[in-house]
């Protein structure tokens, strides 16, 4: 009688499905990251005119950038609908793009998170453990949080699951924001008045803050990300900007 055959070694194993590598086509990947530019600029612009512009232009900035203290500082000038549906699909879009950033680019998009932030603090490698562990819960209650999105993706979330999560996470989010603006109305239109007099010189601070800061992260590993969205392989090891 012949021997049963011997087991393969782990290390021979075929992995999970859904870890398997999926080859996108270099015009996905460009307009992915395309996409990603995008909204990080209108973003940048949107939180650095959001002094100026908050009281008489809500529903623009939360267009641009729909961060917490847009949304929170909103809430006196806007309606709760266009607050609502504006907030929300900002918030979403986003995320669902960082999301495929982290899923598509893998380690790249943690190794350029790294290059931005010089060397990963330990929240952030708690992070990747905790999205391991219950990712659902950091979706549901940070929905708005890029790094968790980013990491979402890198995790291999189903995105179904992701989807729902953070409907359900942005929604409980953008209540939350809309009943603490009505509380705090009145200090939140002082605090307005307050700096009305000097708001287009905090803007533009804001606007040069943003420039230096993008200049000093400008380095050799941007042009990479070019390069690297044309191939069909990305190496763990190379960033993503």
């Amino acid at each position: 009688m012949s021997e049963p055959a011997s087991p393969a070694p782990v290390g021979d194993a075929d992995p999970p499905a859904h870890l398997h590598h999926v080859h996108h086509s270099p015009r996905a990947r460009r307009a992915l990251l395309g996409t990603a530019a995008a909204l990080y600029i209108s973003g940048t612009i949107g939180s650095n005119i959001a002094p100026g512009l908050i009281d008489e232009h809500p529903a623009i900035v939360l267009m641009l950038s729909a961060r917490n203290r847009n949304l929170f500082a909103s809430v006196p000038y806007i309606d709760p609908v266009p607050y609502a549906l504006i907030g929300f699909v900002r918030l979403f879009v986003v995320g669902i793009v960082l999301f495929y950033v982290g899923r598509w680019f893998g380690h790249q998009a943690i190794n350029w998170t790294e290059k931005q932030v010089g060397e990963m603090p330990t929240l952030y490698r708690w992070f990747e453990r905790g999205m391991d562990r219950a990712g659902w819960l950091l979706v549901l209650l940070m929905p708005g949080s890029n790094l968790v999105c980013l990491m979402a993706g890198h995790r291999k979330m189903d995105v179904r699951r992701f989807g729902a999560l953070i409907t359900v996470g942005l929604v409980g989010k953008l209540i939350l924001l809309w009943a603490g603006g009505k509380i705090f109305e009145d200090q939140i239109r002082s605090s307005l008045d307050v700096i009305d007099k000097y708001q287009w010189w905090i803007v533009g601070g804001l606007f040069a803050i943003s420039f230096l800061q993008s200049a000093r992260k400008m380095n050799k590993n941007s042009p990479a990300v070019l390069l690297d969205a044309e191939g069909d392989e990305m190496e763990p090891d190379e960033p993503l900007a």
